[in-house]
């Protein structure tokens, strides 16, 4: 599970085996993980993550919204 990005607590990682599914990024913390679409952005998943956080952790994907699509494609289509 490639790690792509570390901005604070949070971990943005692809996992490898996940080429069915539209262009997503997970975000792991200590206190759970969630799973975001990138195209366009939506939460998809969240497991364990108080919305405050899921929120902050959405608005790095906007953030990075360009980067992280470009590193789901090279990872997943490359």
């Amino acid at each position: 599970m490639p790690t792509v990005l570390r901005i604070g607590r949070f971990r943005f990682h692809f996992y490898s085996d996940e080429r069915d599914e539209p262009a997503h990024i997970h975000v792991a913390t200590a206190d759970g993980e969630c799973k975001y679409w990138l195209d366009p952005i939506a939460l998809a998943g969240n497991r364990g993550l108080r919305s405050e956080t899921v929120r902050q952790i959405e608005r790095l994907i906007y953030q990075h919204a360009t980067y992280l699509r470009n590193q789901y494609h090279e990872r997943h289509t490359g």
